[in-house]
């Protein structure tokens, strides 16, 4: 995917200009452009190829209906990325969710011999690959496959600018560690035979790639060899490339432009909303952690970061799954300071998000549709206004004054933070605190996947820990919650 032509800064100015217009052969060029390349991206986090087609035929619906909001017209390739993720994290949200369908890998025309040497060259790659999170692949995938620079790593991943930067340079770190081990690993298993039980089966895991990065980093005889790593550019072009559909083109473009479908049109721009300020689509978030503050995007100076260097790697093919989505997963090896998490999130259940009807598809192409149908967005009715109360009599007061009673102690509300499980562990501490007075607490839901449980009393300012666990093994990030009483939820990001 690196180094195959695409449009330039100039068509893509170009481009977003027609889209703007309404321009229906703009269209057309957009499809042929980039949807190869968003395609790919879009199997990589959803790992099926119906729900690839689908999100792609969104995105470009989506795009045309919203060309307007995109303040950096020459940015169009990133924000097309952007939107096709949002619909992909919120398609892995989906209870409707297809999977198991994987599409298969475009040609390339090798012989027998060079296809047995490209497979040696996938299993270093996915060896040193599976010790990074899937955040970290995610990007890597992004900037070094499908060269898009930092701010359009700013934008598509939902991360402050300063951010984007360490998030590269650790991944960059850990994947020079990973390669330097899976060399060793197929290289120098006689000489040490800790490392040889470590690697007793390829691909790696995560794992045993985060067990073999740390042995070999302490291991006088691992760590003394000096092995020469491939550039991560040449790392990833051994990776798998998804074969778009050839008869998918009809059908996003019918379902973009046909009349009678403009109200599918209207649903799926919907579900892209809100938008920040430079016309970038926010990231996805799934129900359970709309009460999550999240620090404030910021970009900063546009172009003075362009010039910065990147490197790292991609999607696992194969032996691993899809790479993270907009929860963060952990790498095995020291990460980076994790994002902030909830502070004093209080008050009452969270509410549920309603989603529109997902449109049908056309045979070429099925997708699945979602359910509940909903409208897309409900504004919420007025409360009815209160009755006017009529003044009561005037009555004497009473000659003798009753003893007051004491007022009672003010029931406080609690307080509650999130948690990251940090790979390999699969527990993490939730933080609680009673606010404004004493709390009597306990544990009233857990999402799928976790486990967590408890009751007390604290008193005013107090603090606890919760334990949650993650009761299976998974890939990728997900992101899940544990409610309490009498009120608040923690988001618990876990694999």
């Amino acid at each position: 995917m690196a180094g195959e032509p695409r449009p330039g800064q100039n068509d893509a100015v170009r481009l977003a200009e027609s889209l703007r217009a309404g321009d229906v052969i703009a269209l057309t060029e957009v499809y042929d452009a980039y949807a190869p390349f968003l395609f790919d991206y879009c199997h990589g986090l959803l790992r099926d190829r119906v729900e690839a087609a689908g999100a792609l035929r969104n995105c470009v619906i989506a795009a045309r209906e919203h060309a307007d909001r995109l303040t950096e017209p020459e940015r169009l390739r990133g924000w097309l990325y952007a939107i096709a993720r949002k619909e992909c994290m919120r398609r892995r949200d989906s209870p409707n969710r297809q999977t198991g369908q994987e599409a298969p890998e475009a040609e390339d025309g090798l012989s027998a011999e060079q296809l047995a040497h490209r497979e040696e060259r996938r299993k270093l790659a996915h060896g040193a690959l599976a010790a990074l999170s899937g955040r970290q692949r995610e990007a890597i995938d992004l900037h070094v496959r499908h060269e898009l620079d930092e701010v359009d790593l700013c934008g598509i991943l939902g991360v402050p600018l300063e951010d984007v930067y360490p998030l590269v340079e650790r991944a960059r770190a850990d994947l020079g560690a990973g390669v330097r081990a899976a060399l060793i690993a197929q290289n120098h298993l006689r000489d040490c035979p800790e490392a040889a039980s470590l690697a007793d089966s390829w691909p790696l895991s995560p794992q045993a790639a985060g067990a073999l990065v740390r042995h070999v980093a302490e291991c006088p005889v691992c760590g003394s060899r000096e092995l020469p790593a491939p550039p991560p550019s040449q790392l990833l072009a051994v990776l798998p490339i998804a074969a778009i559909p050839a008869d998918l083109r009809l059908d996003v473009l019918t379902a973009a432009t046909a009349e009678d479908r403009a109200a599918n049109r209207r649903a799926i721009a919907a579900w892209t909303e809100p938008f920040d300020e430079y016309g970038w689509p926010l990231p996805y978030e799934p129900t359970v952690t709309r009460a999550k503050e999240k620090p404030q995007r910021r970009r900063g100076p546009v172009y003075a970061v362009v010039g910065a260097g990147i490197t790292a790697v991609v999607v696992l093919a194969g032996a691993l799954t899809a790479f993270g989505g907009e929860e963060e997963g952990t790498s095995s090896l020291p990460k980076l300071p994790a994002e902030p998490s909830i502070s004093d999130a209080s008050g009452g259940p969270i509410p549920t998000e309603s989603k529109p009807v997902d449109p049908s598809p056309t045979s070429s192409s099925p997708s699945p549709s979602e359910s509940p149908s909903e409208s897309p967005s409900e504004s919420p009715s007025e409360s009815p206004s209160q009755t006017p109360t009529t003044e009561r009599p005037n009555t004497p007061a009473p000659t003798t004054k009753r003893p007051e009673r004491p007022d009672p102690p003010a029931a406080g509300r609690l307080a509650v933070s999130g948690c990251e499980m940090d790979w390999p562990d699969d527990q993490c501490g939730i933080t609680i605190r009673a606010v404004d007075g004493p709390v009597d607490w306990r544990v009233t839901g857990v999402s799928d996947g976790l486990s967590a449980g408890g009751s007390g009393r604290l008193g005013a300012g107090q603090t606890a820990t919760v334990a949650v666990r993650k009761d299976t093994a998974c890939w990728g990030e997900k992101t899940g919650s544990v409610s309490f009483s009498p009120g608040g939820a923690a988001s618990v990001t876990y694999c």
